[in-house]
């Protein structure tokens, strides 16, 4: 099987917006992006989405749109000297003002704090438009003053119809067309891309390229024997970021270290961002594990803290330690479930009025309201914590937080029976 030299995704990158698939919230007629690059007064901006929904695209198309000078960077193989030689170069060749240049960084996320402060002073001068692209919540990843003065875009995932046209697309390239493959199924692709245009596209070639001279059919069948087949090929660049985050987290859910440990090996080896592996854990912590075991939350977080300071590559053992700490802890939802249903409660029944004898009464108006009146300071009140109501009139007596049957929460239990005297059964 001979292998492209570029890939099919690269080749079938769309050039204008007219030829751009999804994201129509952006760039469709009233989409903000298409209207300030029509006005030529694009802002800088984040791009925030997942992989494989067009953030690189979108900025490359931005920059033939409105023609001006264009460099990109990716976070992970630049530093701050590779932005300042850009910031230089920009300045002595003086094509900033009306046609500033444009800088797309991709994975900005990546960037340190030092080499995002490296951008402030050029994108705050117009010397260059910054365009960054991120997986990564920029709230958590892109340091406040950049964030400010860059307005952020939400990309969202691929939709099937959006995916199908991608694949009808790839039909014309003229490396399928020599394969002469007949799309006969398309389930299985999709179900493989999980909205992602280039897992879809890598898949699909993968696929076409195996296609052997009595075999035109692709059918669901045949794409799941492919890929089973070619996984190591298919995943070699790490396209299956969000698959392999999520066997991780349900094995550590399902108490299997040796499983947890192999995912972490499988991440860090596809150099996946250590600080992504580490907020999840510590999501893993409260979620999967809660009062069950407490410790693991103070765990996690130190994990965490860990990581930023020893830093790559003698991080993955701390993660690896993490990990397995957590795959054995005792297990409980119980916290996760007990927010969920306060949501619900609070989308139910809406802001029901919260009790007199709880509010607080600064100022004497208020008190002569009532504010605060009949509240028993609970210091001083232990044997009396369940004569007092803390919720709504309407929903007096809801039990929200359930403990679960663990060593723990089993104390809890028996803890709540004992202030409020069965009243949250």
């Amino acid at each position: 099987m001979e292998i492209p030299l570029v890939p099919l995704a690269e080749r079938i990158r769309p050039k204008d917006f007219e030829n751009f698939i999804g994201q129509s919230h952006l760039i469709g007629p009233n989409g903000p992006i298409k209207k300030a690059v029509i006005n030529g007064a694009v802002p800088s901006m984040i791009l925030w989405g997942p992989p494989g929904v067009g953030k690189t695209t979108l900025a490359e198309i931005i920059a033939n749109e409105l023609d001006r000078p264009f460099y990109s960077l990716s976070a992970i193989s630049s530093g701050v000297k590779d932005i300042r030689n850009i910031i230089d170069n920009v300045k002595n060749q003086g094509i900033f003002g009306k046609r500033n240049a444009l800088l797309f960084i991709d994975e900005i996320h990546r960037f340190s704090k030092s080499q995002q402060d490296a951008l402030l002073s050029a994108v705050e001068k117009g010397q260059i438009t910054l365009i960054g692209a991120t997986t990564e919540n920029p709230s958590f990843e892109v340091i406040p003053a950049l964030r400010s003065r860059s307005q952020v875009f939400v990309l969202k995932n691929h939709s099937k119809e959006d995916l199908v046209k991608f694949l009808n697309l790839a039909l014309l390239d003229s490396v399928i067309e020599k394969k002469k493959p007949v799309l006969k199924e398309t389930e299985a692709l999709l179900r493989i891309s999980g909205g992602d245009a280039r897992k879809l596209l890598n898949a699909f070639e993968l696929v076409v390229l195996n296609l052997d001279k009595n075999t035109v059919e692709i059918t669901n069948e045949l794409v799941q024997e492919s890929i089973q087949q070619n996984i190591a090929q298919y995943d070699k660049k790490g396209e299956m970021h969000y698959d392999i985050i999520s066997a991780f987290i349900k094995s550590i859910r399902g108490s299997d270290p040796n499983a947890a440990v192999y995912w972490l090996a499988r991440m860090v080896e596809g150099n996946e961002d250590p600080k992504f592996i580490a907020r999840r854990l510590i999501i893993s912590a409260a979620e999967d594990i809660g009062l069950a075991n407490p410790t693991a939350l103070v765990m996690a977080n130190n994990c965490f803290d860990a990581l930023q300071k020893i830093g790559w590559p003698e991080g993955r053992i701390v993660l690896s330690q993490c990990a397995i700490y957590l795959a054995l802890s005792p297990k409980s939802n119980s916290v996760y479930l007990a927010i969920n249903k306060a949501q619900s409660i609070v989308r139910e029944k809406g802001d029901s009025s919260i009790p007199l004898s709880l509010r607080n009464a600064p100022t004497k108006l208020m008190k002569e309201l009532d504010y605060g009146k009949g509240y028993l300071y609970s210091h001083d009140n232990l044997d009396k914590l369940h004569l007092q109501e803390f919720l709504p009139d309407e929903i007096i007596g809801t039990s929200i937080y359930k403990p679960k049957q663990n060593k723990k929460e089993i104390e809890y239990d028996k803890l709540i029976e004992k202030i409020w005297k069965g009243k949250y059964q």
